[in-house]
């Protein structure tokens, strides 16, 4: 017979059964969306890992949300704050599918301490071989193909500072494509313009507050290299722009063709005029923006963007200063001699793009049987006409692009009668990963000194 106690019973058994059956469809939901789980290697960022299991580098913030949901009920899953700080050995949940290409933005740098202490930053990626995800395809125009578009016989060789210079470099109103989540004393967006009719992104930050009367000084950030169909403007370099868009600058990054979203093949740095001219185009872009001071301009530059930016500092006269980090900034003499690179030429390069030290010298002749062409396309041949004072950076320990180079640049502009400061970092590697803060400090201040003080004299003589 069911007493009156069974009845309790029965009804109390009754309801935690519902109660267990409808509070875990959070907790088996959120245990359920791990199809696998991954732990993070080396050299490896959140695009690399959703490429790699999910087939789609654009997926990762997937792995953001299943990781963060599957963290909540298991402790030895990873919590991801800042998709652009994940540690090696992390544990991440990989969700069943890539339903979708919505990218996370990176936490607010609210969180980011003020440039003298810059915490985990995500560092640049550099050239070495634990970065490339990806291979690119080959197909596509030859060097020699590329060349042949842009100049006919007797015309200025496309790699050549006189191209370079005979070309016009209009820009384009700047467009805002995508509002990001504000930094902790500036707003920050993915913009637009166009180069040679491509649609360029770029990644750009703007102070808060009320700007100057001639409005905020600019530093156009010229990366380095970073496979292009794994890099993410809101990937990587974000403590370092972080450092001068804190200090009270506009800060616009490039996305070089063929990178990301914008249009274009990428062609690579020294062997086509391609990303030199997109940053050209950049600074007249943004030159024309209404919050900028078309006459404070100043050229940030790490490893291949030090080369960019070398050649933009002698193909215009309109740019204050540059700072250039582990620079391929030896001339292409050097550059055949000291750096082949056998062991760190990433896959993620076409191979018809790596072999610009063979055709040149198969078309032209060697440095020492042509020196004039080889002159002709460095820019260090025409230091006399560098448009401010260079600093420069390096680490003894970079086994990606000789100390050298940086050497040799800072005596040759001495020697042309420029203004040049050099830091040389003990022991350091390709990313100054060691004085990362020191090396930001020395950078801010030098742009400080030579880009927001400037006096309005216009560039050095």
């Amino acid at each position: 017979m069911f007493t009156h106690t069974h009845r309790r019973l029965a009804s109390f058994v009754l309801m935690a059964a519902l109660a267990v059956m409808m509070l875990p469809n959070v907790a088996w939901a959120q245990a359920a969306a791990c199809a696998q789980s991954t732990v993070v290697q080396a050299g490896e960022t959140l695009s690399i890992i959703a490429g790699r299991t999910l087939g789609n580098q654009q997926a990762y913030a997937q792995i953001v949300a299943a990781t963060n949901a599957a963290a909540a009920i298991d402790a030895t899953y990873a919590r991801i704050d800042n998709p652009d700080v994940i540690a090696v050995g992390w544990k991440l949940c990989i969700p069943a599918s890539a339903s979708g290409t919505t990218t996370v933005q990176p936490a607010s740098p609210s969180a980011t301490p003020p440039p003298t202490t810059v915490p985990d930053a995500g560092g640049p990626a550099t050239s070495s071989p634990s970065t490339t995800a990806t291979t690119t395809s080959d197909d596509g125009p030859t060097i020699e193909e590329q060349w042949a578009k842009r100049a006919g016989p007797g015309d200025p060789h496309p790699l050549s500072i006189e191209y370079l210079r005979e070309q016009e470099y209009p820009g384009s109103p700047i467009t805002i494509e995508q509002t990001l989540t504000a930094g902790s004393s500036y707003n920050r967006y993915l913009v637009s313009y166009q180069s040679e009719g491509l649609k360029i992104y770029a990644y750009m930050t703007v102070p808060f507050g009320t700007k100057p009367a001639t409005g905020w000084p600019v530093i156009i950030f010229n990366h380095g290299y970073i496979p292009p169909t794994v890099y993410r403007p809101t990937e990587r370099y974000i403590a370092y722009q972080h450092a001068f868009a804190a200090n009270g600058y506009i800060v616009l990054r490039p996305d070089y063709r063929g990178h990301a979203d914008s249009e274009g093949e990428a062609g690579g740095a020294y062997s086509d005029p391609g990303y030199t001219i997109d940053v050209l185009n950049a600074i007249s872009s943004i030159k024309a923006y209404a919050d900028a001071d078309p006459n404070r301009m100043g050229l940030w530059g790490h490893s291949m963007g030090g080369y960019i930016t070398a050649r933009a500092m002698v193909v215009r006269d309109d740019i204050k200063a540059g700072v250039i980090w582990a620079g391929v900034v030896g001339s292409y003499p050097d550059m055949l001699e000291s750096w082949t690179r056998r062991n760190t030429v990433p896959s993620s390069i076409p191979q018809r793009s790596r072999r610009w030290r063979q055709v040149l010298v198969e078309q032209y002749g060697s440095p020492e049987e042509n020196p004039e062409f080889w002159a002709s396309i460095s820019a260090n041949s025409f230091l006399e006409d560098l448009s401010g004072p260079v600093q420069l950076h390096h680490g003894t320990a970079d086994a990606d692009v000789p100390v050298l180079f940086s050497e040799l640049l800072y005596k040759e502009i001495l020697a042309a009668g420029k203004v040049a400061e050099y830091y040389v970092y003990e022991g350091d590697d390709h990313n100054l990963a060691t004085n990362l803060n020191t090396a930001l400090q020395r950078s801010v201040a030098f742009f400080d000194q030579h880009v927001k003080n400037a006096p309005p004299a216009g560039p050095q003589g």
